[in-house]
């Protein structure tokens, strides 16, 4: 994980300017740890503190299933993947563990980031791995499993692996996109100045060798030049205003947006860099429509910086270096993950557990719930903001909320008010990092 701790001065002033405060709700003590609008409705442990990663939740009521990434930190922890029901998300329960063979002769990490996917009537799961020198599996980057039989989890079984020898260490984030041309594509980080796109109809049809199709290029900066740079995270998504497909990439310099319409040949549209406060971007998410973006950097005191994009989509510049706005939940602290579900953002915040802000005016962010799922010290080990909430996502059926942190495990909430999401009912496209594995992105304008 990169911990960045330059420019904490003017990510401070920025937080004290931009921030919005926590509005009407109760304050926070260890006996009061959400606001009264947040509803806990199941937890369950998975293991040793540290030993709990990113997540994932299915998007089809018929299918009620999260995916746990499983990390080792220290001498604690599995590597590999959890496979938890959530049919009652009161009583969440871990159905299949998957680990990496030979755990003990694996170095480093493990489990990292998961996405599932689905093609045809099969659905899979992808888990990222990243193990270093010194034991086997440097260069593997993935493993591919098919969990169309669940609940039944003797029907689990592994379908691929994906390697990467000419840049070994794995993957450390995934993202995997229902591309407008129909196929299904996992974007991956790797190191190397580039994301790594793979063709996972190719990959799930046995033909794992020829499933690398495209690379996403990082460009140099005055934070990185050569082979040293490289991404830390993305989304893909579509853009409606212009039938484009397009690749948010946070990394070495900032953040950067590409034309991937067609893979072979991305088109970069705008950068982010020469921003006060960011030499290295990590999660970075768009509105529904692609105007605003949520930019999270990686150090302590760092807020979510939010960026107007409108004057580079107008063509007036293609560069865009100052945030319109910020949100933390305490400046002393780091937020980390973010799904959005405009008008809403869903964050994992690290020390301060769930935040969630609302951007209807994306000049003035204002939190509307929060629940501390890790009430614990920062850590002594090694980075002092790294434990608690790591990762978040948001069922848009009906709103369900799933939260895995690194050393309490898995929860399940519900938000007040909040039962699912559609663009299209806020007057924006249908459009978050939920896919729509059978239709695709949306092809045309939605008028606001």
């Amino acid at each position: 994980m990169q911990k960045m701790l330059s420019g904490a001065l003017g990510a401070l002033l920025l937080v004290v300017l931009a921030s919005a405060p926590v509005q009407a709700q109760t304050p926070w003590t260890p006996l009061k740890r959400g606001s009264d609008n947040m509803q806990v409705l199941g937890h369950v442990p998975l293991g040793p503190r540290l030993s709990v990663a990113d997540l994932d939740i299915e998007q089809e009521l018929n299918r009620p299933y999260a995916y746990v990434a499983r990390m080792v930190y220290g001498d604690a922890g599995p590597k590999g993947l959890d496979i938890v029901s959530i049919a009652e998300p009161e009583k969440p329960k871990v159905l299949y563990r998957w680990r990496i063979e030979n755990q003990d002769l694996h170095q480093r990490t493990g489990g990292m980031d998961v996405k599932h996917f689905k093609i045809g009537n099969r659905y899979y799961v992808v888990q990222s791995l990243q193990f270093g020198q010194g034991g086997p599996d440097t260069d593997l980057g993935a493993v591919v499993l098919d969990v169309t039989g669940l609940p039944d989890a003797s029907t689990v079984r592994e379908v691929a692996r994906i390697r990467e020898p000419e840049t070994p260490g794995g993957f450390h984030n995934i993202f995997i996109y229902k591309h407008s041309n129909g196929g299904v594509y996992l974007f991956t980080t790797v190191g190397g100045p580039f994301a790594n796109v793979y063709d996972l109809g190719r990959v799930v049809n046995g033909d794992v060798a020829n499933a690398r199709v495209a690379r996403v290029p990082i460009p140099e900066s005055s934070q990185g030049r050569g082979s040293g740079r490289g991404y830390h995270d993305f989304y893909v998504g579509y853009h409606p205003d212009t039938g484009e497909d397009r690749f948010y990439g946070g990394g070495t310099g900032g953040y950067y947006i590409y034309d991937i319409t067609d893979l072979q040949n991305p088109q970069l549209r705008i950068t982010l860099t020469g921003i006060s406060g960011v030499s290295y971007g990590h999660t970075f998410t768009p509105s529904p429509d692609g105007r605003y973006v949520v930019a999270e950097t990686e150090y302590q005191y760092a807020p979510l910086r939010i960026f107007d994009l409108q004057p580079a989509l107008d063509g007036e510049r293609q560069n865009i270096n100052n945030p319109i706005s910020a949100f933390t939940a305490d400046w002393q602290h780091l937020v980390h993950n973010h799904e959005v579900r405009w008008p809403f953002v869903f964050v994992s915040g690290y020390l301060d557990g769930l935040q969630i802000f609302n951007l209807s005016d994306p000049n003035n962010p204002v939190t509307v719930g929060y629940y501390d799922t890790y009430i614990g010290s920062p850590n002594t080990d090694r980075y002092s903001q790294f434990n608690g909430a790591f990762g978040i996502d948001v069922r848009n059926a009906d709103g369900l909320i799933v939260i895995s942190d690194m050393s309490t495990g898995f929860w399940t909430f519900k938000m007040d008010g909040f039962q699912g999401w559609n663009g299209e009912d806020w007057g924006y496209p249908d459009i978050s990092s939920a896919q729509k594995w059978d239709q695709g992105p949306a092809r045309r304008p939605i008028s606001q």
